[in-house]
């Protein structure tokens, strides 16, 4: 019998969609519903289920930057057979996130004994919502919105990217949250910063979906709940981008920072009253 259902994979599919991309940490959220729902969050075909549902978020960046995409595709295909075309800004930056994503592969795969079991804690996740926070808001105080896509660097990609490994380890951090906050502090603008998170996400959660298939199928979260959590999950995704994008225009993140703080009180709420299991 699968551990999660299909109504189950629809309610982790919204919550999957709606927070990927904002920074406030999916991880989080995902295993909070899970607790709340009495699903077992350290099962490996749970684990495996929280993956796999990421790619359908990840399918929404490729459909939502189809032409970014393409472009920055082509650029690298044209400077891989043409040495002129190497100096294309496109070309390099396609290569810089390959690279980037180098260091997260690493430490996932050395420490993945470490992050599904003792950090995998819904403890460590509401103490990682709260000290994220702090970071997302000093990240707020020290910007100074300089530069824009543009004028991103190999440099600006390499530490933008080693800082996905903060949510990898300690989830409740969040990938976004620690990607958009270290690239304000390079001095990005919001809307750079954001677009920097979503290109850098496409290769590192890509390939922790495809990793954890294997987990998810195993017998112990069936097909159709997977399946239907994942197109939950890129519908939602996909309005999310498109919402994030006007909002980061306009706006700063202290309004996140806010909300994560909330939820990690009320996170550790539940866990010291005995409402959700650790």
């Amino acid at each position: 019998m699968s551990v999660i259902g299909v109504g189950q994979a629809v309610i982790l599919g919204v919550v999957e969609g709606v927070t990927e991309f904002l920074p406030v940490s999916s991880t989080g959220h995902l295993k909070m519903a899970e607790g709340l729902m009495n699903i077992p969050v350290d099962d490996d075909a749970v684990v495996g289920f929280t993956a796999v549902i990421q790619t359908g978020a990840i399918a929404a960046v490729f459909v939502y930057f189809f032409k970014d995409i393409k472009r920055f595709v082509s650029a690298w295909f044209r400077g891989v057979t043409d040495k002129r075309e190497r100096d294309n800004h496109d070309y390099k930056f396609t290569w810089w996130v390959i690279y980037a994503t180098i260091p997260i592969v690493v430490v996932g795969l050395a420490a993945k004994p470490l992050i599904d079991g003792p950090l995998g804690s819904l403890w460590v996740v509401a103490l990682s919502l709260i000290g994220g926070s702090v970071v997302m808001w000093c990240a707020e105080q020290m910007a100074r919105f300089k530069r824009g896509e543009d004028q991103v660097t190999f440099k600006d990609a390499m530490i933008v990217g080693c800082s996905q490994i903060l949510a990898l380890l300690f989830p409740g951090f969040s990938r976004s949250g620690a990607t958009i906050s270290t690239a304000l502090i390079r001095d990005l603008d919001r809307v750079a910063a954001t677009r920097l998170s979503f290109f850098l996400g496409l290769p590192a959660l890509t390939g922790a979906g495809l990793y954890e298939l294997k987990d998810a199928t195993s017998g112990g979260v069936g097909v159709p709940a997977l399946a239907v959590g994942t197109l939950v999950s890129f519908v939602i995704a996909y309005a999310s981008i498109a919402w994030l994008l006007k909002f980061v225009a306009k706006h700063s993140f202290n309004s996140f920072v806010i909300y994560r703080i909330v939820i990690g009180f009320v996170l550790i709420g539940l866990l010291m009253t005995n409402t959700i299991d650790s």
